[in-house]
This record gives C-alpha cells, structure tokens and sequence, in this order.
C-alpha cells in the first residue's frame, strides 16, 4: 500500500490554491477541469508528482458551501522550527488559530493554522532532540 492524497471539496478554488502554494509552500502539478461532472480537481504536493503525498481539491462548479462536519479532524504537516514556520506562514496571510506550543497531555510541539474553507492544519515540529 501507498498513501496517495487526501481529497477535501472547497469553496473557491483559486483562494485554496492561493492557500497551500504560497502560504503552506506545495507545489500544484495539475489541474484539470471535468464539464460533464462539473467539477475542477487540483493536485498540490511537497513532491514532484501526484506519486508523492498530494491534497487534492475538489471544487464542485454549481456548489460553494460545505458543513466541514464532526468526524474530519485535520490534515498534519512536520516541520522543523514551527516557530520560523508560523511567522512564515503569518507573513503570507495565513490565520495562525492556535500558537506554537506543547501538546496537551503530551509532549510534542504543535500549532494549528486554518486554511480559506476552515479545514485546519496541524503543525508538527519534528526537530531531532
């Protein structure tokens, strides 16, 4: 088995793609309209190819509001200094909603930032000890 994607429908797509290129800093490797479904998908990734890890949006032509629901959680991404990764992503018009800080309960490093739709993103530091 390999992970693929992780697929999230979004209200607009530009904003999104504007989101996870510039803010978060992945890479989009295709975007492909469908007319007779209605519908655009996007494929962003830290890799090089929809082989690599990717987000897919979905934007539905004909829908622009979704209930994000209670069962997703969030999509998590390791990072070294998420201190330096917070400020980065501040400075780019990304909404930091949770600060830099120990996890409850445990003792990871962690920080929540919101993409344009209210998906979060959970920031981990992974820096060695």
């Amino acid at each position: 088995m390999t992970y693929l994607h992780t697929m999230i429908r979004v209200k607009n797509l530009e904003d999104s793609i504007h989101f996870y290129s510039n803010v978060l800093g992945m890479k989009l490797i295709s975007k492909d309209d469908y007319p007779a479904g209605k519908f655009t998908l996007a494929f962003l990734t830290y890799g090089n190819s929809k082989r690599d890890p990717c987000i897919e949006l979905t934007f539905n032509w004909d829908r622009h509001e979704y209930e994000l629901g209670d069962a997703f959680g969030h999509i998590a991404l390791g990072t070294s200094d998420i201190v330096k990764t917070c400020e980065a992503i501040r400075l780019a018009g990304g909404n930091i909603v949770r600060e830099p800080g120990p996890m409850k309960h445990g003792s990871s490093v962690i920080a929540f930032v919101e993409d344009p739709n209210g998906y979060k993103i959970e920031l981990i530091e992974t820096r060695s000890p």
